[in-house]
């Protein structure tokens, strides 16, 4: 198993079609749990780790806005605590007729399991987007940036 900081491609097309359908339905059922009382935005996200585990996870809200966890974060936080050192695919989706992709954030804490983790989003109209996550977040600011600074 490779580390946080390993750079090997993981190309979108090396997901099986069954792989994808099983994370894209993760998310989806993910989605129905989440807490959005305030902007009744409802987002599921699943991770799919290097020991082929998929872990789910939905937005939380909170009254202090700050407060709230994006479904990305809160599926990657479920891997880590089960051990997961190694995120291989992402997949989110939105009940929306066009797919959302991760905010900022979650972009920056899937880059620390997974600079190249392969990403989909799915929504309830036929849109999708599949790409990965170094071309969301190029140029990005992870592990190896802070080894490169002790040099």
């Amino acid at each position: 198993m490779s580390g946080a900081g390993s750079r090997q491609p993981v190309p979108i097309m090396s997901l099986s079609s069954l792989q994808r359908r099983r994370l894209a339905a993760a998310a989806r059922r993910a989605a129905r749990t989440a807490y959005a009382p305030y902007s009744r935005f409802r987002v599921g996200a699943a991770v799919l780790a290097g020991s082929g585990e998929i872990y789910a996870g939905a937005n939380v809200e909170n009254a202090s806005y700050g407060l709230a966890c994006c479904a990305e974060r809160a599926a990657v936080f479920q891997a880590v605590a089960a051990g997961e050192r190694r995120i291989v695919a992402v997949a989110v989706h939105t009940p929306t007729r066009s797919p959302t992709p991760p905010c900022g954030a979650c972009r920056q804490v899937i880059n620390e399991f997974g600079p190249r983790a392969a990403v989909i989003c799915t929504c309830n109209g036929r849109q999708r987007i599949e790409t990965t996550l170094d071309r969301l977040l190029p140029e990005s600011f992870g592990p190896k940036s802070l080894r490169a600074g002790r040099r």
